[in-house]
């Protein structure tokens, strides 16, 4: 397998992200089982539910915004 590195793409978006997916764990109730065992011991499933929640709620703003740039002329 390829020896892959995570760069964000716009590297001061990595404490907000990191922030964000904290507070969606808060949401799902799995924010003590992070503060005990760490997003390592953390399963698939859990993390995945983390991970898609924080897509769906980004894509959810980003619809909610698109009216708001179409009024504006962008």
């Amino acid at each position: 397998m390829a020896n892959r590195s995570r760069k964000n793409l716009v590297p001061e978006a990595g404490p907000a992200l990191d922030r964000f997916k904290y507070e969606v764990a808060e949401d799902l109730g799995l924010a003590g089982k992070i503060a005990r065992v760490g997003w390592g011991d953390m399963t698939s499933r859990e993390c995945g539910k983390v991970g898609g929640n924080m897509v769906r709620r980004m894509v959810r703003y980003a619809e909610e915004q698109m009216p708001q740039a179409e009024k504006q002329g962008g």
